[in-house]
């Protein structure tokens, strides 16, 4: 998933946040890992109101985020660094996100993120 937000300070990112982790099944979202960037100084409300649970890495140590370091090298295909965000949609974020998520990958065993999703979903039904 990801959204379009207008700033990086905390309360605009805690929102956008929260209005995300409702739009998924509560079994499936149960932590967030984050590195120590200001915009979540807020972290505890976001956790008082999805009941998820938030980390974060220790300094200088971004393996401690691996699937999020993966896809941000993925993401750059898309936007390369520097590329201005506030130009794209919400639908362009959309597109993209649904490309990556029907995008086999080796570390699951080349299914896609959709499928293991799905999977998932159907377990906890």
């Amino acid at each position: 998933m990801l959204a379009k937000v207008k700033s990086k300070d905390s309360e605009t990112v805690i929102n956008a946040l929260i209005k995300q982790a409702h739009k998924l099944p509560r079994e499936l979202y149960k932590s967030l890992t984050w590195d120590r960037g200001s915009e979540m100084a807020d972290h505890r409300r976001f956790t008082l109101a999805t009941n998820i649970d938030v980390y974060f890495c220790d300094p200088q140590n971004p393996w401690q985020r691996g699937s999020n370091e993966n896809t941000n090298g993925l993401l750059r295909q898309y936007f390369p660094k520097g590329t201005d965000l506030s130009v794209h949609t919400q639908t362009k974020l959309n597109a993209v996100a649904r490309q990556l998520n029907e995008r086999p990958r080796k570390t699951l065993d080349y299914e896609t993120p959709a499928e293991r999703f799905n999977q998932c979903v159907a377990s906890t039904s």
